[in-house]
């Protein structure tokens, strides 16, 4: 009896926590995601030169930073950062902006 309590209650556990990742992945922004905030506007609302990155394409994130870190593009601080982020990180950060609304 007491075996069959403590495979439910793992079971239990397991699909909590399966649960409480599934809600709170889409929220949580991958590392160097959040630096971006300082510059970007999250909202629609705000007036600013610097572009938006939520709801863009995470193809066209990728390609902007490229250039960045590759010297292509002109920049005042995003060619410094762009350089500090591996191709991978780039994707991720890209991927999870092209998901915000």
């Amino acid at each position: 009896m007491k075996a069959s309590r403590l495979i439910a209650a793992v079971a239990v556990a397991a699909a909590w926590t399966g649960i409480a990742r599934s809600v709170a992945a889409p929220s949580d922004a991958p590392p160097g995601a959040s630096a971006c905030s300082g510059c970007h506007a999250a909202k629609a609302g705000v007036d600013t030169a610097v572009p938006r990155l939520a709801g863009r394409a995470a193809a066209e994130i990728v390609v902007q930073m490229q250039a960045f870190k590759a010297g292509k593009r002109p920049a005042t601080v995003m060619d410094r950062i762009a350089k500090g982020l591996t191709d991978a990180e780039i994707e991720a950060i890209a991927a999870w902006y092209a998901q915000q609304k």
